[in-house]
């Protein structure tokens, strides 16, 4: 059985989740339960990342501990994706033990290390610079916006500071992910990201700090107290601390199978994080003799309405807001989900607007695919006492193999268009054959134009059910399928053919899809 690993970044517990978080782990969970679909063995993690200044801070102004400010907003990201539909396997957090464990399992390699030049991986030294400290990182003259040296991301002056820390020595690994990029150890889709990565290879790797001294809010060095991981080994591990890395026998099965052994290891991440996880994370993984990720791919960022989403411009959009305003859970959730995947080309920049969201789903859902479900079904249960007719052959095209091969390039619009062929066809068909007329002049031939809207109505259910699994469910049932949707999915994608029950009888019930007015 092929064995497919997927992660989300672990998400910083410093604010709520938002259309962001969400859009990462929506997608982490379509792909997770297309692969399981395929018969594929599938661990799926996400996490939050809990250390560092910002919490301190932040538990500083509100008068609780960190651990409090931790335990609140940990918990918002887990109750979200558990409203969201969201099937993870594990939730790693990086203030558990397990994680602490496996960091300082992580570091005991990394100590002991020599570079691809025989260097030691891992020195210290001092460091000056300019110093945000909500990102927690020394800022180049480069980055920071004239005059007032202002932090890029949060417009906040940047403090000049000096601290000696631990550096991981990413200057002489530049040959090496050349070689790896040229071997296909690792890729970095899509193409855009991955050339960026190698534009800042060829101008030249910089050794990174991996340590603070000024935080006390972390993971202590074992060997040396006064310093804290920082978030280069402490979260960026978490990929790895959660299957059990630092544990032993049995216990560490999931890392084995899952990391060491041969498993498609995916990292889905936003593009602003590419080169962590595209070059620090895989050097130093390298420098500690642990396999790398065989991929990784890094999404685009939504703006709202046109403008860059912002708590200050009040424009972050909430997804517990959108799932209530099309009907709650079940329907409103699977619409969301629906919506971030199938509006923009996935990796590339998109923009989150609410007549966007209110056509497709008019358009789509509505007029579309519950149009086809309630027609076909009423027809049947008018003129066939609710049974679907003997089965009459047809073709389906090559919707099914562009399905297959957009999904394996995560290109979900893509795999959506063809997942809706067959809802296209079908009410193509229904209009040009139109049952309701020829059933009165020819009961056959209205018969089997019902059976083909059936098997293109179960064929969509399919594809369609890692997108909007409860709603696809109700289809499902309606269907009158006695079988789980996952069983018989599994073995459609495997022969090819849609089945029935003998004497199967539909079960129309309410629309699926409400059509909503524009106001």
């Amino acid at each position: 059985m092929k064995t497919f690993y997927i992660t989300t970044p672990i998400y910083y517990v410093n604010d709520v989740p938002h259309i962001g978080h969400a859009y990462t782990t929506i997608a982490a969970d379509v792909l997770a339960r297309w692969k399981r679909l395929c018969g594929e063995e599938v661990f799926f993690l996400t996490g939050t990342d809990e250390h560092g200044q910002n919490i301190e801070r932040i538990a500083r102004e509100k008068g609780v501990s960190e651990q409090v400010i931790c335990d609140t907003n940990s918990l918002r990201f887990r109750e979200l994706w558990k409203n969201l539909s969201i099937e993870n396997d594990d939730f790693i957090r990086t203030t558990e033990e397990r994680h602490a464990a496996g960091v300082r399992v992580l570091w005991d390699r990394l100590k002991t290390a020599k570079t691809p030049a025989g260097n030691p991986a891992v020195f210290k030294k001092k460091y000056a610079g300019l110093y945000c400290p909500r990102c927690e990182a020394f800022k180049t003259e480069d980055e920071l916006n004239q005059p007032g040296n202002l932090c890029p991301d949060h417009g906040l002056p940047c403090e000049m500071t000096e601290e000696e820390n631990y550096f991981f020595r990413l200057s002489d690994y530049a040959d090496w992910f050349r070689g790896v990029m040229a071997n296909k150890e690792m890729t970095i889709s899509p193409e855009s990201r991955r050339n960026e990565v190698m534009g800042v290879v060829q101008q030249g790797l910089q050794d990174f700090s991996i340590s603070r001294a000024r935080v006390k809010w972390g993971i202590p060095i074992p060997d040396d107290p006064e310093h804290v991981f920082y978030v280069w080994v402490d979260a960026l591990s978490n990929y790895i601390t959660a299957l059990g890395f630092a544990a032993t026998g049995e216990k560490r099965a999931l890392y084995e199978r899952f990391w060491e052994k041969g498993a498609d290891r995916l990292h889905l991440i936003g593009k602003e994080i590419i080169r962590f996880h595209c070059l620090y994370w895989p050097a130093m993984l390298q420098a500690a003799g642990l396999p790398l990720p065989t991929r990784v791919f890094a999404h685009g960022w939504w703006t709202v309405e046109g403008e860059k989403m912002s708590k200050t411009r009040g424009n972050v959009v909430d997804p517990r807001a959108i799932v209530e305003e099309y009907g709650g859970p079940g329907i409103g959730v699977d619409v969301l989900r629906y919506f971030v995947l199938r509006e923009v080309p996935f990796g590339n920049d998109g923009d989150f607007s609410r007549k966007a969201l209110l056509n497709r789903y008019n358009a789509e859902l509505a007029n579309a695919l519950g149009n086809l479900l309630n027609r076909t079904l009423q027809l049947l249960e008018k003129n066939n006492e609710g049974k679907i007719p003997p089965p009459s052959p047809f073709s389906g095209g090559t919707a099914l193999e562009n399905y297959q091969d957009a999904m394996e390039r995560l290109a979900f619009g893509e795999a959506l268009e063809s997942a809706l062929w067959y809802v296209n066809e079908g009410n193509l068909m229904m209009d040009r054959e139109a049952p309701w007329k020829t059933v009165k002049t020819d009961r056959e031939a209205a018969l089997r134009t019902l059976f083909k809207s059936v098997t293109l109505l179960k064929t969509a259910a399919i594809l369609l059910s890692p997108f909007m699994p409860a709603v696809m469910g109700e289809l499902w049932k309606q269907l009158g399928e006695r079988e789980s949707l996952e069983t018989a999915g599994s073995r459609f994608l495997r022969e090819g053919v849609v089945q029935f029950a003998p004497g199967q009888t539909v079960q129309k019930g309410a629309p699926l899809f409400p059509r909503k007015e524009v106001k």
